[in-house]
């Protein structure tokens, strides 16, 4: 059982710090981690105890990690979000107190809600990205399914193929998982990936093997195993978060070196984006959906400057342009490609002071709500610093406009500024090509 459990566990721990590192900000990596770690510490209980419950219990939860995470992957707009988020959220809590309660046959009942999110990934499949999701995420839940059926149902021999074969699944849709993030976000993951998977091999290698001679030389032992297994946990996590964990090394050790510490974070920021970018290519490879796509996501991702680093949109020719003759690096880039959205923006601003009217709110909501990051629905909303102007609008959006409503007009305005830069961007292709026939 250690030669099974400890690889599996590094691997799935790694994994899952790996895609909560890589973005925490986003619901799906998010989920998806929670799915990986409920695995891990699964195989953990039933390392210690084989026959016991709550190993069962913890073993059937990546199944409702897993299902948040498809949901957090449909293609909703926010006034359809909102009521499947809080609906899954609800029937996550219900489908967790069956489990708990209901005989070990009966566990399986938490592949109901992996079902039902499966089924609404097919509805919208026409904009799922990448476009063999539904049906790659369909295949690997069937399989998890059979292995969780055939690990619930008594028998010495199948407990073993069962849980390698649930690692091997959940591992697998956290790769899945990770690349459509990727696609989502115009990014790069395999040398990234590649990197991570190497550090997490490394571990599994050199902890794992001391680790795994420990445990089986330690049976009866549980503390001893279960300190064994939180090396190897510390271990993974340390791969997985390394940029993290460099980060706030250089916050304690270099504490009063704020300039020092500056300088570094700067270095590793463009390191990381150049690990994730997209190779360097014309834009003209995008297509129009994918284009408006990612404009909207660099709107969202305004007040983020290391998102924007690995924005492909920081190879616009706008951007090329703004940075002649002077030093390249993803961090200035996308310093300049936020530029180029603040006056898009700007662009928007209907004439005269400052309004309410239906003709002012793409402006507002892209200006407040993106470009100046207010959050005007906060329980404690901030208001130092605020402009008289960025308060009224505050004000306006709490009292008058609501949530959904607002992240609607955001997805709206983002379509019309995609759509100029998508206009601009395409005339100066059309005027290369004509160039180059003569």
């Amino acid at each position: 059982m250690a030669a099974l459990a400890v690889p599996v566990f590094t691997l799935s721990a790694w994994l899952a710090c790996y895609l909560l590192g890589r973005d925490p900000g986003r619901t799906v990596l998010r989920w998806a981690s929670a799915a990986l770690w409920a695995y891990a510490v699964g195989l953990l209980i039933f390392t210690v105890a084989e026959d016991s419950a709550v190993a069962q219990i913890w073993l059937c939860l990546p199944a409702l990690g897993w299902a948040g995470a498809i949901v957090a992957l449909l293609p909703l707009t926010p006034r359809e979000r909102r009521p499947i988020d809080r609906g899954a959220l609800v029937l996550g809590l219900l489908f967790l107190g069956m489990v708990i309660a209901l005989p070990p046959i009966g566990r399986l009942v938490a592949l109901t809600p992996l079902a039902g999110a499966l089924t609404l990934l097919w509805r919208g499949r026409a904009q799922v990205f990448p476009p063999r999701l539904p049906a790659a995420m369909t295949m690997l839940a069937v399989l998890y399914a059979a292995a969780l059926a055939l690990l619930l149902t008594p028998s010495a021999n199948a407990a073993v193929p069962a849980l390698a074969a649930l690692g091997v699944d959940l591992l697998a849709a956290g790769y899945l998982i990770a690349v459509a993030h990727a696609v989502e976000t115009g990014e790069r993951l395999r040398p990234d990936l590649r990197r991570s998977v190497t550090g997490a091999i490394a571990v599994t290698v050199l902890a794992g093997v001391p680790v795994a001679i420990t445990v089986m030389l330690s049976p009866g032992h549980d503390v001893i195993v279960v300190l064994q297994f939180m090396i190897l946990a510390v271990a993974a996590a340390g791969v997985g978060l390394s940029s993290r964990v460099r980060r706030l090394l250089d916050r304690v050790a270099l504490a009063d070196e704020g300039p020092l510490r500056t300088d570094r974070a700067t270095l590793f920021s463009n390191a990381e984006a150049l690990l994730r970018r997209r190779e360097r290519r014309r834009l003209e490879a995008i297509s129009e959906p994918e284009f408006l796509r990612l404009t909207r996501r660099a709107l969202s991702d305004f007040g983020d400057l290391d998102r924007l680093t690995r924005s492909p949109l920081t190879d616009l020719p706008v951007v090329e342009r703004r940075l002649a003759d002077r030093e390249d690096s993803p961090r200035l880039r996308a310093r300049e490609l936020r530029a180029v959205l603040r006056e898009s923006v700007s662009a928007l601003r209907p004439p005269g002071p400052f309004g309410t009217a239906d003709e002012w709110r793409y402006y507002n909501v892209l200006q407040f709500c993106c470009v100046l990051g207010i959050d005007p629905y906060a329980r404690r909303p901030r208001t130092d610093g605020m402009s008289r102007e960025a308060r009224l609008a505050a004000d306006w959006f709490r009292r008058y406009v609501p949530r959904d409503v607002t992240r609607q007009w955001q997805q709206e305005a983002g379509m019309i500024v995609a759509g100029r830069l998508w206009e601009e961007l395409s005339g100066r292709n059309l005027h290369e090509i004509t160039t180059r026939n003569g």
